[in-house]
């Protein structure tokens, strides 16, 4: 997920921001609830891979001008699954609050930490691969991190 192919990037980069997403819009209603809380990032996640899916799907099958074949749909849906990937490191920060492992204030924002973490590392990624060069890169990471950053403070405003 971190260092994969060039073609993970939008896929890690979309479903982090659902991920986030559904972490923000959970935690006030579910933060001493975090079993339940991490059902709704992992299953939040795996939802929106599944439309991205059928989404993408329609779209070649428009494009080909025919139905698509089962190895065509796999191919696709193997390709858009670092949607799914993205969630599993904000879900672990708070299945492991869950667990009693770590408090689940500590959990909630060791999730949105991975999702920035991860928001960071592709666009450095995505920065190597158009080879851009320092400003550039730094402006592609800003605006990674400026995504997560506005979902957090939306979280902050809601919860406060």
């Amino acid at each position: 997920m971190l260092t994969g192919s060039s073609g993970t990037i939008a896929g890690t980069v979309y479903g982090t921001i659902v991920a986030i997403s559904a972490l923000a819009a959970g935690a006030s209603a579910y933060a001493h609830e975090l079993w339940r809380l991490t059902s709704v990032v992992a299953v939040g996640s795996i939802v929106f891979w599944i439309a991205h899916v059928y989404a993408h799907s329609l779209a070649e099958t428009i494009a080909l001008g025919r139905r698509m074949n089962v190895a065509e749909f796999a191919s696709v849906a193997r390709r858009e699954v670092s949607i799914v990937v993205a969630a599993i490191l904000p879900a672990t920060a708070l299945a492991l609050g869950a667990a009693n492992l770590i408090g689940d204030n500590f959990a909630v924002w060791l999730a949105f930490g991975f999702g920035m973490a991860t928001l960071g590392i592709q666009g450095i990624r995505y920065a190597r691969v158009e080879k851009l060069g320092p400003i550039a890169s730094l402006i592609a990471v800003a605006i990674n991190l400026g995504l997560g950053a506005v979902i957090i403070a939306l979280k902050v405003a809601v919860s406060h």
